[in-house]
C-alpha cells in the first residue's frame, strides 16, 4: 500500500465518522429527518434505531475501505487514476449512504402515524422578539486579518515578480513532485491573491448567514433552547473565522512558495494536515455542540411535555430538502445533521449560490490558469 492510499484512507476516517453518527447530534425535536416530542426522542425504540443506523454505516464504512484498497492494490493505477478511483468510491459511498438514511426516514415517518405522538398536544410556533438582539456571532471585523494577508502576500510577490520561475507551478503530487504549471504572468501570479479573496467574502458570507438564519426555539422547553441556539452560533461563527484566516494563510503560504525555496514535500504535507485539522474540529464541534446546541449543557433539563413544536415535516422533502414558498426565510437548520441549509422555494437563495459557484469556476477561467 503506498503513501497516496494510505493519506486517503486517513482523510476518509473522519468523513466515517462524522457519517455514522449524525442521529446523535441533531436536535432531540427530529429524529431521522422527521419531527417528534421532545420525551420521545430518549425512548428505547428510537434508541434502538440510532444503534442500528450506526452499525450499518459503519459496516458499510468498512466495505468500501476494503474495496477501496483493494481495487488500489490489484491494479497498476498510477496519482490521477487513484484520485478517480477514489472519487467515485466517496461517491458511491455518499450514495448508499443516503439510501441507508431513507430507511430510516421511512420507518420513521410509519411509527411516527401509527403511535401518533401528537395527540392531545398543543402544537406551537415559538419566536423570541428579543432574539436577534442578542450577539448570535463573533464580528466579520476578525476577517480583517484575511485582508491583511493578502496585501501582505500580493506586496511580496510583486517585489519578488522578476525572481520567480518562467513557469508557476500550479499542482503537487502525493510525493510532492510538480504534477501542472503555467507560464508566469502577472494574471496567473494574482491566481492565489484573488482567490484569497475570494474565499475571505465567501467566510464573511457563512458568518453573516449564521446569524441571520431562522430562529428555531423549541416549544417544550424556550429558554434552555434559546440558551442552547446562542451557545451554537456562536461556537461554529469562531470555527468559521479561524478556518476563513487558516485559509487564507494556506493559500499565502502556497503563494511564497512559487518565490522562496520551500520544500516540496511540505506542499503535500501541510494542506493534508490542514484539511484532517477543519475536518476533525468540525467532528469535535459537532459532538460538543450538537444541531442547534442540543449538546450543551444547560441549567435547566426538563422538558413541560404538553406542547410541541408544529408539525412541519409536509415542508421538508425527504427529511433533508426545505421547500416553502410562504416561508421568508433563506437559511435555516438542517434536520438530519449539523449545520444550515437553504430554503430551496427562494429564487433569491439560488440566485446567491450561481453566483458563488460561478465566481467560483470562473476565477481560474478569467485568469487564465
Amino acid at each position: 500500500m503506498n503513501t497516496f492510499y494510505i493519506l486517503l484512507l486517513v482523510i476518509m476516517v473522519p468523513v466515517y465518522l462524522s457519517m455514522m453518527f449524525i442521529p446523535y447530534w441533531t436536535r432531540r425535536t427530529e429524529s431521522f429527518g422527521v419531527s417528534i416530542p421532545e420525551d420521545i426522542y430518549k425512548t428505547e425504540e428510537l434508541r434502538g434505531m440510532r444503534k442500528q443506523y450506526v452499525l450499518l454505516t459503519a459496516t458499510l464504512s468498512i466495505i468500501v475501505t476494503i474495496i477501496f484498497l483493494l481495487s488500489g492494490s490489484s491494479f497498476d493505477v498510477d496519482e490521477q487514476k487513484g484520485s478517480i478511483l477514489f472519487s467515485g468510491v466517496v461517491l458511491g459511498y455518499i450514495a448508499l449512504s443516503f439510501l441507508i438514511y431513507l430507511v430510516f426516514h421511512r420507518k420513521m415517518k410509519i411509527l411516527k402515524q401509527n403511535r401518533n405522538w401528537s395527540a392531545d398536544k398543543s402544537q406551537l410556533v415559538v419566536v423570541d422578539t428579543a432574539f436577534r438582539e442578542q450577539r448570535l456571532t463573533y464580528s466579520n471585523l476578525w476577517f480583517v486579518l484575511s485582508f491583511i494577508i493578502v496585501l501582505v502576500t500580493v506586496f511580496i510577490t510583486f517585489q519578488n515578480y522578476h525572481a520567480m520561475p518562467d513557469q508557476i507551478p500550479t499542482k503537487y503530487n502525493f510525493d510532492g513532485e510538480v504534477s501542472n504549471w503555467v507560464d508566469k504572468s502577472y494574471r496567473s501570479v494574482l491566481m492565489m491573491p484573488i482567490m484569497q479573496v475570494y474565499l475571505t467574502f465567501l467566510f464573511i458570507f457563512i458568518n453573516t448567514m449564521i446569524a441571520k438564519a431562522k430562529q428555531q426555539v423549541s416549544a417544550e422547553n424556550p429558554e434552555e433552547s434559546m440558551v442552547r441556539n446562542v451557545v451554537f452560533r456562536k461556537r461554529w461563527s469562531a470555527y468559521i473565522i479561524i478556518t476563513g484566516i487558516s485559509v487564507v494563510l494556506l493559500f499565502g503560504f502556497i503563494q511564497l512558495s512559487t518565490i522562496y525555496p520551500i520544500d516540496t514535500q511540505l506542499m503535500t504535507i501541510i494542506p493534508l494536515i490542514f484539511t484532517i485539522g477543519l475536518v476533525l474540529g468540525s467532528i469535535v464541534l459537532s459532538i460538543t455542540t450538537g444541531q442547534g446546541g442540543s449538546r450543551v449543557k444547560t441549567t435547566s433539563t426538563s422538558v413541560n411535555g404538553a406542547v410541541i413544536d408544529r408539525d412541519d415535516d409536509r415542508y421538508w422533502k425527504l427529511g433533508i430538502f426545505y421547500f416553502n414558498p410562504n416561508d421568508p426565510s433563506l437559511f435555516l437548520e438542517k434536520r438530519f445533521g449539523v449545520g444550515w441549509t437553504i430554503n430551496f422555494a427562494r429564487p433569491l437563495v439560488w440566485f446567491i449560490f450561481i453566483v458563488i459557484i460561478g465566481l467560483a469556476a470562473g476565477i481560474p477561467f478569467l485568469l487564465g490558469v
